[in-house]
């Protein structure tokens, strides 16, 4: 393992993963980037070479997705600016990209943290996107006297092959929870009910998933789907939409099948993986082996902190669904426990 040892955290999303964050973040050792990837999106890792100020406005520019989804009145919990808002706003400046879930994860003065990085990132000289990356990590480590890092963002499972090229030394896990009670929790998530609109809107308009969508796109959708696209949206047509559960057991069968598919192709020793349940049955046991993985030792302190932060109550929620739900629930959700069980 090198020096400063790397890993990503990838998964579906809805499977714990932002409880996983609070809780590497509370060890010593470890510098735990809180949805680095979701933040800075596809765009935020091109292939090729950038100067130091090409890369910082990368990470500075805000996202537009995600401030038009504040501006409407339908975030994401796993937004933490909003919340203690400093001098940005979307309705205004518009949040940078690492104010909004990164930088609040690591320090209560994100905007200060900002201030401190720009000049400094500004500077760098021209190199690989990835090598620019790697800098930021080292920046951020020697700043809060860390010496490993983690990243980890929901609904990562497509970067998986993109981080294998540019990051060769890296570690990955997948993080995984139960099918119905992962696609439960998907389906009442704001962010997860768009991307299962926006499925819908692409899969009309014969476009490829992330394609760009312009308001002219509009005219070709019903109106419940093109309200989707205004600026700002009605946040009742994300919230008051009927979604059957099972559509969201389907996503995750995906997603999980995918990242199985992804992860066979990286060497063994690079891999492992981390189920929810047993995170919350067996929650010393499973951190050890984590912290071991990621390159950290498994501190006591650290191991009661996080059990502590642990919320064994969210399990068999999907239990609570009726009848025919539940099985139609289990049914989506059978192609990615096959996948699951045959890993």
């Amino acid at each position: 393992m090198s020096a400063r040892p790397l890993s990503f955290v990838v998964g579906t999303g809805r499977s714990g993963s932002t409880a996983l964050s609070r809780v590497l973040n509370l060890h010593r050792d470890v510098l735990s980037l809180n949805e680095l990837l979701a933040s800075v999106g596809s765009e935020g890792m091109p292939e090729g070479s950038l100067e130091g100020g090409e890369f910082w406005r990368l990470l500075a520019e805000p996202n537009p997705t995600f401030d038009r989804m504040v501006r409407s009145g339908a975030p994401i919990p796993e937004f933490l600016y909003p919340r203690r808002p400093g001098r940005f706003s979307a309705e205004t400046t518009g949040i940078p990209r690492l104010s909004l879930m990164v930088l609040p994860h690591l320090t209560d003065d994100p905007d200060g943290l900002l201030d401190e990085l720009a000049p400094l990132v500004s500077a760098w000289p021209r190199r690989p996107v990835e090598e620019q990356y790697r800098e930021l990590f080292g920046l951020l480590c020697a700043r809060f006297g860390r010496r490993a890092v983690v990243e980890r963002s929901g609904f990562s499972v497509r970067w998986v092959p993109r981080l294998r090229a540019g990051f060769p030394e890296a570690r990955f896990v997948h993080l995984y929870r139960g099918g119905p009670d992962c696609a439960l929790s998907m389906s009442r998530h704001t962010g997860f009910r768009m991307i299962s609109m926006l499925e819908e809107m692409y899969a009309l308009l014969g476009l490829e998933f992330g394609d760009e969508l312009t308001p002219e796109h509009a005219r070709e959708l019903p109106p419940d789907l093109a309200g989707l696209l205004q600026d700002p949206f009605d946040p009742r047509l994300v919230f008051d939409r009927v979604m059957p559960v099972a559509r969201f057991g389907e996503l995750w069968s995906r997603l999980v099948t995918e990242c199985l598919e992804h992860l066979a192709r990286v060497p063994e020793a690079a891999r492992t993986s981390l189920s929810y349940e047993d995170l919350l049955d067996a929650p010393e046991r499973e951190l050890s082996r984590l912290a071991e993985f990621v390159g950290v030792e498994p501190h006591g302190e650290w191991l009661a902190a996080g059990r502590s932060m642990l919320d064994a109550g969210r399990r068999g929620a999907s239990l609570r669904l009726p009848p025919d739900e539940l099985d139609a629930l289990r049914k989506a959700c059978e192609p990615g426990e096959r996948a699951l069980a045959g890993a």
